[in-house]
């Protein structure tokens, strides 16, 4: 099966510099609504995406002088909240803020949507967060082998989560269980959070998930990290192993936040609101709230995105078409 690798956004999207920006930052917004820009999220409150939108929808609120209204309009793996958000008029007061599935990975998993994600304006990348293995307290592992030998040892009994279908945990447990020669049972969620209550339940028994959701949990030993899908360690979690040191060479996995508008956007639009993006993303304060949240800010161009975008859905239709994954 086709390696699930990513390659770090920082390749095609330049990290940003920490530098603080004081009060020229606040005076000198590159983009100007006329009036309330409308956010929507096709996911529930709560999770990954919805946290790093809100924080950073407060400071464009200052920046652009006009409220950022989150909405969130989650079903479908982000395609409900998709739809809707593609009848938006292309002015610049209507946003799109989504993970991969809707903007890169859908489009190969169902056979008709009411959207083509190729036909948004990318904006920026906002964030990229990793991936880590977690266990709900009921499970008895506590390390990927006791994992694996317990899944081995009754097949078709564990459960996995995703945060839907055809989303970054999805693809993620289902090569889990085919490198771990272990058989599972998927269980689609709207999100992380629902996902992460049900787990805490005792309902369902592992995910891959967002380190940004999950560290709260973990850190209140609620869930378990068992292993992350990095390449090294993470420094908030030094003493949980990557999932090679645990086992499974050359496994990694993780997530990101992308803004897109609607289809026919000006290109000066676009670009203004980058800008301000990316120059927000370099508030300090803004970096810290991220980092606590397990998410790297990244930002960038709109070209940049949109060939970030590109590439990532040509690696996620190798991955599906790989293990025959659908959605319908």
């Amino acid at each position: 099966m086709q390696r699930l690798t990513r390659r770090r956004l920082i390749a095609g999207l330049p990290a940003l510099g920490l530098a603080p920006l004081g009060a020229a930052w606040a005076q000198s917004a590159a983009w100007q609504p006329a009036r309330p820009v409308r956010v929507t999220i096709p996911f529930p409150a709560g999770g990954t995406t919805d946290s790093v939108m809100r924080l950073l929808a407060e400071r464009l609120s200052g920046r652009w002088q006009q409220q950022v209204l989150v909405d969130n309009k989650p079903g479908a793996g982000g395609n409900i909240g998709a739809s809707l958000f593609a009848r938006s008029e292309p002015d610049g007061h209507s946003l799109l803020c989504a993970p991969p599935g809707p903007l890169a990975i859908n489009h190969h998993l169902y056979k008709t949507l009411a959207y083509d994600p190729r036909r948004f304006v990318p904006v920026t990348v906002i964030a990229n967060m990793p991936n880590v293995l977690v266990v709900g307290p009921h499970v008895p592992a506590r390390s990927l082998a006791e994992l694996v030998a317990l899944g081995r040892s009754q097949p078709g009994k564990l459960s996995f989560a995703s945060q839907g279908n055809g989303s970054t945990s999805h693809l993620t447990g289902v090569l889990f269980q085919n490198r771990a020669a272990i058989d599972m049972v998927h269980v689609p969620y709207r999100g992380s959070g629902p996902a992460l209550n049900d787990m805490i339940g005792g309902k369902i028994d592992l995910m891959f998930d967002n380190l940004t959701t999950t560290l709260p949990f973990h850190t209140a030993r609620r869930v378990h990290i068992l292993a992350s899908a990095t390449r090294q360690r993470l420094p908030t979690l030094p003493d949980v192993p990557t999932m090679a040191e645990a086992g499974l060479a050359d496994f990694e996995s993780g997530t990101w936040v992308g803004l897109v508008a609607p289809a026919g956007t000006p290109t000066a639009v676009a670009d203004a609101m980058a800008r301000d993006i990316a120059e927000a993303l370099r508030q300090p304060e803004l970096v810290r709230l991220f980092n606590g949240l397990g998410a790297e800010p990244v930002g960038g161009t709109p070209a940049t995105a949109a060939s970030f975008i590109r590439d990532e859905s040509a690696k996620w239709k190798q991955v599906i078409d790989s293990a025959n994954v659908t959605a319908d």
